[in-house]
């Protein structure tokens, strides 16, 4: 294996410099690790060699014990938090009021990891990489799973040298891969934090995806996954983000961001082109994904989502969940009608039935699914009072 570090862009000295906070980690990178050994699948097919791209926040201490893994949702990467230059119209890492100095990740204490999902776009190993025959897989690319992500992370932290993580957790389909770590190695978790989740898709969230995966397959461009030499299917993505997106919101945060407020302010125009504000937003969120998103990691990615059953090898959920070692902290959120806490109450109710350690904390917030990601107080309260707890307890052992 190979660790490849990519150096941070620099600007001139004419270009304006960005005042970072004192809680902002800064300046990062993006690193690189490959393996040139083989993943086996839970498909029954394998990837002969594979890169995963992630970054690196705070510092690992002397016993390596403060290691905690990030894992991000559908469309996140490993760009967690801070900037790779210092120009002041870069946007931050996908979750950065979460991660640095005395933050609800704070960096002063913690070595924090998030690594890109295998089949993604953004650095790992996905149907846009090159395959061994010098072309981009495209559908030639093998079916992933969650329980393949977390495999491939497990790789890195052999390649990190971290033999047990403090915590794993995330959000969203972050949160499908926290649990999964305490299922599938029990022996490197010390504890999870399972965000906005569920242990299993339900019919619902798999319908979603077949809505954004159609889209994608009607875009005239996408041509059957074979685009990378050509125009690429940006509408049928676009659409597919706006199906998706709705699904990250709550009827009452979109009543009041928008309303029936029209976009030109001057009353309905009577037509097809855009009356509505919510329709200009919904357009400007699906042309910024088709930037930085490849179409077929969105149906890789959406398959994993729709095939997640924690209780998948294991026969059933109270199975799974028997294997664990660590406690448990589920957070679910009252307008998130994504992953609903009925279905975090299925993990809960499992862990507890095992005689696990859990705390289930259900947040009362407007904004539905993102509201993990826009809570920020709220969060760190819990997130960050909960690894608060956990290290004073491992400094009493």
């Amino acid at each position: 294996m190979v660790a490849i570090p990519i150096n941070p862009m620099t600007k001139t000295d004419c270009t304006p410099r960005r005042a970072y906070q004192p809680d902002s980690v800064g300046i990062v990178r993006r690193q690189y690790v490959h393996f040139d050994r083989p993943l086996a699948l839970r498909s029954g097919e394998m990837l002969e060699r594979f890169t995963l791209a992630y970054e690196t926040y705070g510092r690992l201490n002397a016993d390596r014990s403060n290691a905690i893994l990030i894992c991000h949702a559908l469309s996140g990467d490993s760009h967690v938090a801070g900037y790779y230059t210092d120009d002041p119209e870069e946007k931050p890492g996908w979750w950065d009021d979460a991660v640095g100095p005395g933050k609800m990740f704070d960096t002063n204490r913690f070595f924090v990891i998030c690594a890109n999902v295998i089949g993604g776009c953004q650095g790992s190993t996905g149907p846009s990489s090159l395959a061994p025959d010098g072309k981009p897989y495209g559908l030639r690319f093998p079916f992933v799973t969650v329980q393949d992500m977390v495999a491939a992370q497990r790789h890195l932290l052999d390649f990190l040298g971290i033999e047990k993580l403090f915590a794993v957790g995330g959000g969203s389909m972050g949160g499908m891969q926290a649990l999964q770590w305490a299922v599938d190695y029990p022996e490197r978790v010390g504890s999870v934090l399972f965000i906005a989740s569920t242990p299993r898709s339900s019919t619902q969230n798999i319908a979603f995806n077949e809505i954004g995966r159609q889209a994608i397959y009607a875009d005239p461009n996408w041509n059957g996954g074979d685009y990378y030499h050509g125009p690429r299917p940006e509408k049928g993505l676009a659409v597919a983000r706006m199906v998706g997106h709705i699904t990250y919101m709550s009827e009452t945060s979109l009543e009041q961001k928008f309303g029936r407020r029209t976009q030109s302010g001057n009353g309905l125009v009577y037509g097809f082109d855009t009356d509505f504000a919510v329709e200009s937003y919904l357009q400007h969120q699906g042309q910024k994904f088709v930037e930085r998103f490849d179409a077929n990691s969105y149906l890789y990615i959406t398959k994993a989502l729709d095939y997640y059953d924690v209780a998948d090898g294991y026969g059933s959920i109270h199975a799974a969940v028997a294997r664990t070692q660590c406690p448990f902290l589920v957070v679910s959120i009252s307008s998130d009608w994504l992953y609903t806490k009925e279905q975090a109450l299925e993990l809960v109710n499992a862990l507890q039935d095992a005689g696990k350690a859990v705390e289930h904390v259900h947040i009362e917030a407007t904004f539905g699914h993102d509201s993990f990601l826009v809570e920020v107080e709220t969060m760190t309260h819990i997130v960050g009072g909960f690894l608060d707890r956990l290290w004073e307890k491992q400094k009493t052992l």
